[in-house]
């Protein structure tokens, strides 16, 4: 096994347009979520868009990709960089301006799912591993884990990792109301007044690189081990123990043990299911980490809510500061939840971060300080 490290960030949410305005805009309890309607055909509901109108995932990545090479030092081009980009919506928006006749058909060769790593590829001359991993809303760390694959198998030198979704658009809002898992007011991850999701737009991306290839540049962190599993259960819902199975994979891999871990950011959607199913994991294994969701500042992006959570890890091991739960006012559940205002006591050294989609599809990472 190889260590494998992150020496560049990069991240464009509703909260900031950078990685330093989001994270110091989580950090002072700042919240982007705001009732909008994007579209006169639907009602107004709670949303964080990045900017005024509904975004193209394109420039969510972009702006990503050149924030992570350059906080790595790196100028493309870069043959030797696989690069994985994962997203769970891809360019839906242009699929349905196409079907309502806003976008010429023509438009559909680029706009096919895999397109975004294709883009990347070709932004940063990459003539390495490509891939393109879906799996929901766990899909920005299964990103992760195939650019923390290919550096273990030794496929290229470097690989920079991405996820995005920009999932503004009314076929996404008309089927997660139909669902009935959209909030009314906001999102309130954990609460006992929280009543759904509420959809978000952003970007993440790392760059990854075994320990000591890029001497110029001090890392973040350190990729210590995944959990990843699949539920086969329902289509959309998901086991009760399915999040503790995958929680026991991850420390079994990473060589950790529960006590070990400082702080976990949770996927804490804020619906009813999610919530009580990862509640229910971290009381039976970790009842001291402190805890927190991002979720009610970034709203829930989705596809690349688990890059954007990694990227917040890490910053947290980094600078020995957890984002608060923004939004939580009565928890439900009896855990170390970070609140807005406080201030965390004690060494920051192992952290996890979660991921939990659509069927069940699970995934976990561990974190630790790159040495």
């Amino acid at each position: 096994m190889v260590d494998v490290v992150v020496t560049g960030l990069g991240l464009w949410t509703a909260l900031g347009a950078t990685t330093q305005a989001t994270w110091s805009n989580l950090l002072a309890g700042e919240s982007a979520i705001a009732l909008r309607q994007p579209f006169l055909s639907l009602p107004p509901v709670p949303l964080a868009l990045a900017d005024k109108l509904p975004a193209d995932p394109d420039s969510l990545l972009r702006a990503a990709v050149t924030a992570a090479l350059a906080d790595a030092g790196l100028n493309p081009p870069l043959a030797d960089c696989g690069v994985v980009v994962g997203s769970s919506r891809s360019y839906l928006n242009r699929w349905e301006a196409m079907a309502r006749g806003e976008l010429a058909l023509d438009h559909w060769l680029a706009a096919l799912p895999a397109s975004l790593s294709g883009q990347v590829a070709q932004w940063v001359g990459s003539q390495g591993p490509l891939l393109a991993p879906m799996a929901a809303c766990a899909t920005g760390l299964w990103a992760l884990f195939q650019g923390f694959m290919l550096l273990q198998t030794g496929q290229c030198a470097r690989v920079l990792v991405a996820a995005v979704d920009a999932p503004i658009t009314p076929l996404t809002l008309a089927g997660f109301r139909r669902m009935g898992a959209m909030a009314t007011d906001g999102c309130y991850p954990f609460d006992c007044d929280r009543n759904g999701l509420v959809l978000g737009e952003g970007a993440a991306a790392v760059v990854l690189e075994t320990r000591g290839s890029n001497p110029g540049k001090a890392a973040y962190g350190q990729l210590l081990g995944f959990g990843l599993s699949n539920d086969a259960y329902h289509i959309s819902s998901s086991r009760q123990d399915g999040t503790l199975t995958v929680a026991h994979q991850c420390l079994q891999r990473s060589g950790l043990h529960a006590s070990d871990i400082d702080y976990i950011h949770t996927h804490g959607t804020g619906t009813r299911l999610n919530d009580t199913n990862e509640a229910y994991m971290i009381q039976q294994l970790f009842p001291q980490a402190a805890v927190s969701s991002s979720k009610g500042a970034t709203g829930h992006t989705l596809g690349a809510a688990g890059l954007i959570g990694s990227v917040f890890s890490l910053l947290s091991l980094q600078q020995q500061r957890l984002p608060p739960s923004v939004g939580l006012r009565r928890p439900e559940f009896d855990l170390n939840f970070v609140r807005c205002n406080s201030r965390h006591t004690g060494p920051i050294d192992h952290v996890l971060c979660s991921s939990f989609g659509f069927g069940g599809q699970n995934v976990i990472v561990a974190l630790g300080h790159a040495g």
